[in-house]
């Protein structure tokens, strides 16, 4: 037994050792915003997707376009408007005059890296196609289902001041995204990184560290992470807490929750903590793995009364809570 737990930490520590090198990659472009590259690293070796809420000029499609850059992987950036077409997406049947048959165009849903910009504009018809995308990791275009590339990742940002002529996203589409990440400005001095930077005569550019079989062998290394039964049953309370908060301690919080999170969530907070776990060369979790994500992971997933949100009570505000009362194995 114990030389199989070494065995895997060697594995694990061999496989994360490129971690901090794609990190530092990304930062030759993108500067701070280091709780943005995380999660997105994070979703990118779990096989999920990550919402990015925050003002315009925040570098969320510099990062999309620099981490595919690193990872050596298709890139498409589809931009969301309320004209937009479910075959604007995922493509179509076109006919072939020369023997009068159909065949399938694909759209530019077919990448390893789909950058979905401003996602609410687009109406529901679109969410229901890039749904299946998400979901199933597959596409249907007439009768034929076919398989989207390896690894497979939606990074979708909203605006959050401008709502007009915005659709909200249905609840399935939401629970969909594994992560969803609020992105603030950068501060004094990352601002001032920044400009020295663009108003260089040389911009930098990034390289390529890894390549797409890489990550799909860091996302297998993962999924072999350990979680002891303890942290496991601190995920599943940590859920519950947001489901049933008086069982735990916390009746106030009750009238604030109209719904709590989905086992989906259970499942996203496991994967993202062993994502941690990795990304500190670790082959097992840390009950401080579940709460570095914990936020982000149910930020998005909690549905608040017409009374908390009157009260200016946020869905981070009932996590905090629920972190500071639930049991720490």
């Amino acid at each position: 037994m114990e030389r199989s737990i070494a065995e895997l930490s060697s594995t694990i520590r061999q496989s994360a050792c490129v971690v901090p090198s794609l990190k530092s990659e990304i930062g030759r472009i993108v500067v701070g915003q280091e709780h943005m590259v995380d999660a997105a690293i994070i979703a990118l070796i779990t096989g999920g997707h990550i919402l990015l809420e925050g003002v315009p000029g925040l570098a969320k499609t510099l990062l999309c376009n620099t981490l595919a850059r690193v990872v050596d992987c298709q890139f498409r950036r589809i931009q969301f408007t309320p004209d937009l077409l479910p075959a604007d997406l995922i493509g179509s049947l076109a006919y072939r005059q020369d023997n009068g048959s159909f065949y399938a165009k694909k759209g530019p849903i077919f990448a390893n890296l789909i950058l979905a910009d401003e996602i609410n504009r687009a109406p529901a018809k679109v969410q229901s196609a890039l749904l299946e995308a998400m979901q199933e990791k597959q596409v249907t275009i007439g009768d034929t289902t076919y398989p989207l590339p390896r690894p497979f990742l939606v990074v979708a940002t909203q605006n959050p001041i401008d709502q007009e002529g915005t659709y909200p996203l249905p609840e399935a589409q939401i629970d969909r995204f594994m992560l969803k990440v609020v992105v603030d400005y950068p501060n004094i001095d990352e601002e001032k990184r920044m400009l020295a930077r663009m108003i260089s005569p040389q911009h930098p550019t990034a390289n390529s560290v890894i390549s797409a079989a890489n990550v799909l062998t860091m996302a297998s290394n993962v999924e072999r992470i350990y979680a002891d039964e303890r942290v496991q049953d601190y995920i599943v309370n940590i859920v519950q807490a947001t489901r049933h908060p008086e069982k735990y301690g916390l009746p106030k919080v009750s009238r604030c929750i109209l719904r709590g999170a989905s086992p989906r969530a259970t499942i996203s907070l496991a994967n993202a903590a062993r994502a941690i776990a990795f990304m500190n060369m670790r082959a097992f979790v840390l009950p401080d793995d579940v709460q570095k994500v914990a936020t982000d992971v149910l930020r998005h997933r909690i549905a608040l009364t017409y009374e908390a949100e009157a009260d200016g009570i946020r869905s981070v505000d009932i996590i905090e809570a629920i972190l500071s009362k639930v049991e720490v194995p």
